[in-house]
């Protein structure tokens, strides 16, 4: 147990919730939420090994085989459509494996991550399972959103909280990583409490996600509607979708190595697969760059309005703040409209035409702030 009271130092409920339960004895079903980053997907593996600990013969290796995702009584769902969990993801993993008697020890648990993708029907093909759980089971839904879950799926679970980790923790994690001291101090600032984001902007793909970011919000400063930024956008997100295409071909071209008649089947099933994870490494691409855009309007909002000394300002919003006469309330208005585009694509993906309208009305709306100024 020490091990997830130390994941859980900087988050005060979730830490009360599950330490309490394990100790007084835990309920069926739980629901981890809050923002992405804050360590959420890690506390849910070490409370599952916990649960799994609990009535086994052998303690110590119930929570080794769980931390290395080698129990057989720990189920880990992940979705596996672009944007949406589907269907298959639960009925057999979860729905039909709940109602067998654990393998190893004396509990079953199941960790559904990003649960909020969830449908309708998926939902409700979860739903029986959780108003009427076997004694042995246990469920955990990791989630970013909360509002996005059935109403009836959240009343069946224990709703624990998780926050944004303090910035001075993600730098010292960074520093730990071996990142340097002003990188870090930068990255953890930008990250907005969500450490697997600073990790990943300390990373050569965050470097480059921060560039196309600066090159978006410099061209809107010019009120530069020509589309050179945003074909670098869209180009940078094409290349990390074939990526991912290409590494889960390679992954199946092992697998179908020696098949036989199967083969046939199994490249169709690697058609699918990465059609999907083309389409959400797309997404995810874009997303990064555009909250990193919105991340630094906002830092620009703050400079507008002399905080540069008291906050720790990303560098490139000092400088920018020093060549521009723009007010702090046009920077805020364009990061909203920025992070709507962002939250917009992830749900509706119209990339042209959301990105278009995007850039002409930040480029507008700055340019004529400037041009007041």
């Amino acid at each position: 147990m020490a091990a997830l009271a130390s994941a859980l130092a900087h988050q005060p409920h979730a830490r009360a919730v599950l330490l309490h339960d394990l100790a007084h004895g835990p309920v069926h079903a739980y629901v981890f939420y809050g923002p992405g980053g804050t360590g959420k997907r890690e506390c849910a593996r070490l409370f599952a090994a916990e649960l799994l600990a609990s009535g086994a013969r052998d303690p110590d290796a119930a929570r080794r085989h769980a931390l290395v995702g080698s129990h057989p009584d720990l189920t880990w769902v992940v979705p596996t459509g672009a944007h949406a969990m589907r269907v298959e993801d639960v009925a057999e993993p979860v729905v039909a494996q709940a109602g067998q008697t654990p393998l190893l020890g004396a509990h079953r648990v199941f960790v559904i991550e990003r649960a909020e993708t969830m449908s309708a029907d998926v939902a409700n093909r979860l739903l029986k399972t959780l108003e009427e759980p076997p004694p042995y089971a246990y469920f955990v839904l990791v989630t970013d959103f909360l509002g996005r879950l059935l109403p009836t799926v959240v009343s069946r679970c224990r709703q624990v909280r998780f926050e944004p980790l303090p910035r001075p923790v993600i730098e010292e994690r960074l520093r730990a990583d071996g990142v340097a001291a002003e990188k870090a101090r930068e990255c953890a600032h930008l990250a907005f409490g969500n450490l697997e984001r600073a990790r990943r902007l300390a990373s050569g793909e965050g470097e480059q996600a921060l560039r196309l970011a600066q090159g978006l919000v410099a061209a809107w400063l010019r009120g530069d509607v020509e589309d050179a930024p945003l074909l670098d956008v869209q180009e940078h997100a094409t290349q990390r979708a074939e990526q991912a295409r290409s590494e889960v071909l390679a992954r199946f071209e092992e697998i179908a190595e020696g098949s036989g008649r199967a083969k046939r089947a199994l490249e169709r099933q690697a058609a699918e697969v990465a059609r999907r994870e083309e389409r959400r490494a797309r997404s995810e691409a874009l997303g990064f760059v555009l909250f990193l855009a919105a991340a630094l309007l906002r830092d620009l909002a703050l400079a507008a309005a002399g905080c540069g000394d008291e906050l720790p300002l990303s560098q490139v919003a000092r400088e920018v703040a020093q060549h521009t006469a723009s007010g702090p309330l046009a920077f805020a208005r364009a990061a909203e409209r920025v992070e709507r585009t962002r939250l917009a694509l992830a749900l509706n993906p119209a990339e042209d035409v959301a990105l278009e309208a995007l850039s002409l009305e930040c480029a507008r709306d700055l340019a004529a702030a400037t041009a007041r100024n």
